[in-house]
């Protein structure tokens, strides 16, 4: 990897920081986790561009950090979907009770 190669990627980096701070701040509060439990499709592929960082690489430390992105990828998968599963659980009906106490 070249010099402009590094430059180009840290360019790219740098500018998907800003632009997605810029849009997650202008989320209301109510919206966020919605959103958020919504997106785990992009954690995915996140996970599967790790794997593939992991396959390409040939240093110890290309494989920690293809290990570490992994990992932290699938943390964000699996609360993705325990947090749309508790918001979920929010709107399911709750069981009545039917039966009257008898004295």
């Amino acid at each position: 990897m070249n010099n402009l190669d590094l430059l180009t990627a840290i360019t790219v980096f740098v500018l998907s920081v800003l632009v997605g701070v810029e849009v997650i701040s202008k989320v209301p509060a109510t919206l966020h986790t919605p959103l958020m439990s919504g997106s785990n499709s992009v954690h995915g592929i996140v996970v599967i561009g790790a794997m593939l960082i992991a396959a390409e690489s040939h240093t110890w430390l290309g494989y920690v950090l293809a290990f570490l992105a992994v990992v932290f990828g699938a943390m964000n998968v699996v609360g993705g979907y325990v947090v749309t599963d508790r918001m979920l659980e929010m709107f399911r009906a709750r069981p009545r009770n039917d039966y009257k106490a008898e004295v």
